[in-house]
């Protein structure tokens, strides 16, 4: 930990029964260490940050009530759970979160027997965590079982299908709601707490339950004690909702005053049956740029934590999600039917200035990645040009929908899949590994993956004049740096790029980003180089026509070789007779790991020192005049 700063309480936990070892009084004082310690240690290296703030008092709270990791904690998403780290026996390798071979960026099970359950995408905490208080209960163990998940995860479906069931349920399980998208005031505050003390203690519970018993043998004084109960409730609280739906509900309460949180969850510890607890945090809370400004501090680079800059990286020209945020606001002025719906990336996808000059064409549908999908269908079956911005790992929580939604009525839905590929620190959660595989297998679709920011402007544009859908993988971060034609052209459908026509015998079918680094290996082995464009349909044609010329086929692409692009192009010679040595080069069968982008496309031999090895395995150098009288094996 960093030396210049004392941390003489936090420097002393090493587990969580460190900290129950410490008297109440002296809790606050760790959170402020700890609190410290998150801003000292993320301006370092960068990494969540905002969210992290916010649950510093409820994390140290967690701990010290629940006997974990007996009891199961479960992070929903993982932004909240750098805390959790520090106090879990990964105090001193904070700094390596997101670096190859440090700590993961969420919770990870072969991390830490303190990460009960994997986590990266967000809304499972509640399905996890009563899966685990079925098994407690079915095999009689004596533990308790806590989800932990944002208001914005609270969006999701899946969140609510989990509170449906885990609601007709008599299993003992608490859900805690971490809602940071409201403040509180001081006697909004002590109001909340004192009603959330109420309703969790011993007496209140006595009192509920006895009264049942008795008034339901009066039915109707029975619904008119209900039902008061619940108008009380209602008033005075936003829980008639998930008090509807089978939970106890307690709260609102004050996130961040320890002693009202200790005392809460201590009585709601013991009560039986599912429990909701409503806590109110400050995303950013104690580090004042963060709570000003929570979204630009949700993921920051390395900055200065005194003047609150963060230090931008050098840039040598727009991301790829800038090439798509400047295309969808050059398209809606020229056709008034696109409309641009994201599932809560409007940052990141790079919708920012879309939705503020098209606030009436622009839908943020929050965690719902399958309403995304399916209300693109809809908006398509009424003559609107639906444009779909969503991460490639996130698409596959809605392939059902893009299945049967889209594709199957061969609705005009655009795809903009970013972040195809290795993406970097968020790790195996968030490689955009399948996306070709799980899209060019269904009908109707039609996939194209650009070589660079200019090709990406004019498949996007291509998508949207199609009469299906059709979708555009672009990798993260920036491109070769080419030049972006403001003219929109729509390319042939189905027609790859002929890069380089070689002697060597030896041909590159490359795909999307694994073009502009396929130029020099080509260019010292003589070989043949295709920029293939589309992953569906294949150019059947041109892909036979240089097959019966060359010796030996190398597909290269940023996706799972399983069924991937190079996979398309073996089926297609297969499917015309045409016999040639291929080979497959992409991401191996395997989880590849966190680090950053250069570290990943390393770990699966897809950098330019990797292509080398891999291409030289299969194809040795060649004497020029023996490479020549090679060429055109199949030709007489």
């Amino acid at each position: 930990m960093p030396s210049d700063v004392p941390y003489p309480l936090l420097s002393k936990i090493d587990s969580p029964a460190d900290l129950r070892r410490l008297p109440a009084a002296q809790l606050a004082p760790l959170a402020a260490e700890l609190r410290e310690y998150l801003v000292q240690t993320v301006s370092q290296m960068g990494g969540h940050f905002a969210a992290g703030l916010g649950t510093v008092e409820l994390t140290i709270a967690l701990h010290y009530v629940y006997e974990t990791p007996h009891d199961r904690l479960v992070w929903d998403v993982g932004h909240q759970a750098y805390p959790h780290k520090v106090l879990t026996g990964r105090r001193d390798r904070l700094q390596t979160i997101k670096l190859k071979g440090g700590l993961a960026p969420f919770p990870s099970r072969r991390e830490s027997e303190y990460d009960t359950f994997g986590v990266g995408h967000s809304s499972t905490s509640i399905s996890a965590a009563l899966g685990m208080a079925i098994a407690a209960e079915h095999s009689g163990e004596q533990r308790r079982v806590v989800a932990v998940i944002g208001d914005g995860a609270m969006s999701a479906g899946q969140a609510f299908e989990a509170l449906n069931h885990a609601g007709a349920l008599d299993v003992d399980m608490l859900v805690v709601l971490n809602d940071n998208d409201m403040s509180i005031s001081e006697n909004v505050g002590a109001m909340s707490n004192y009603f959330a003390r109420i309703l969790a203690g011993k007496t209140y519970a006595t009192l509920r339950e006895g009264s049942k018993k008795i008034l339901r043998r009066m039915p109707t004084v029975w619904e008119l004690a209900r039902r008061s109960e619940e108008h009380m409730k209602g008033m005075v609280l936003p829980g008639t909702m998930f008090e509807e739906m089978g939970f106890n509900y307690i709260g609102p309460i004050d996130g961040h005053d320890l002693g009202a949180l200790v005392g809460t969850l201590r009585n709601q510890r013991d009560l039986q049956g599912p429990q909701l607890l409503h806590v109110v945090t400050r995303k950013g809370k104690g580090y004042a740029p963060a709570e000003a400004d929570p979204i630009k501090w949700h993921g920051p680079g390395p900055f200065d934590p005194t003047s609150g800059t963060i230090f931008k990286e050098k840039s040598t020209g727009p991301a790829y999600s800038q090439v798509f945020g400047q295309w969808l606001c050059d398209m809606a002025e020229r056709d008034p039917r696109v409309v641009g719906i994201t599932p809560a990336m409007r940052e990141g996808s790079g919708l920012v200035e879309f939705s503020k000059r098209f606030p009436k064409r622009y839908f943020d549908v929050a965690i719902a990645e399958q309403h995304a999908v399916t209300l693109g269908a809809g908006l398509a079956c009424e003559g609107l040009r639906p444009v779909v911005a969503i991460y490639s790992t996130f698409l596959q929580r809605a392939y059902d929908q893009l299945i049967h939604d889209v594709a199957l009525q061969n609705l005009p839905v655009t795809f903009a899949v970013d972040r195809g590929g290795l993406v970097g620190g968020d790790g195996v959660t968030h490689q955009g590994a399948f996306d070709l595989s799980f899209l060019r297998c269904v009908p109707n679709m039609v996939v194209m993956a650009p070589a660079d920011e200019n090709e990406c402007r004019q498949m996007l544009y291509t998508a949207v004049t199609l009469d299906g859908p059709a979708a555009v993988r672009y990798p993260r971060g920036q491109g070769p740096g080419v030049d972006i034609e403001k003219e929109m052209t729509a390319l042939p459908v189905g027609r790859a790029e002929l890069r380089r026509e070689g002697r060597g015998g030896l041909l590159l079918l490359a795909f999307g980003s694994m073009v502009p680094p396929c130029v020099p290996l080509a260019e010292r082995l003589d070989a043949t180089l295709v920029n293939m464009r589309f992953v569906k349909p294949l150019d059947e044609e041109l892909v036979c026509r240089l097959a019966l010329e060359h010796e030996r086929i190398v597909t290269i692409e940023e996706n799972a070789v399983a069924g991937g692009a190079g996979s398309a192009v073996s089926e297609c010679l297969a499917a015309h007779g045409i016999e040639r040595d291929v080979r497959h080069i992409g991401i191996p069968d395997r989880f590849i790991e966190h680090g950053s982008r250069e570290d990943c496309l390393a770990m699966a031999g897809l950098d330019a020192a990797g292509l080398e090895r891999a291409v030289a395995a299969l194809w040795p150098a060649q004497p020029a005049a023996r490479a020549h009288a090679r060429r055109r094996p199949g030709v007489a």
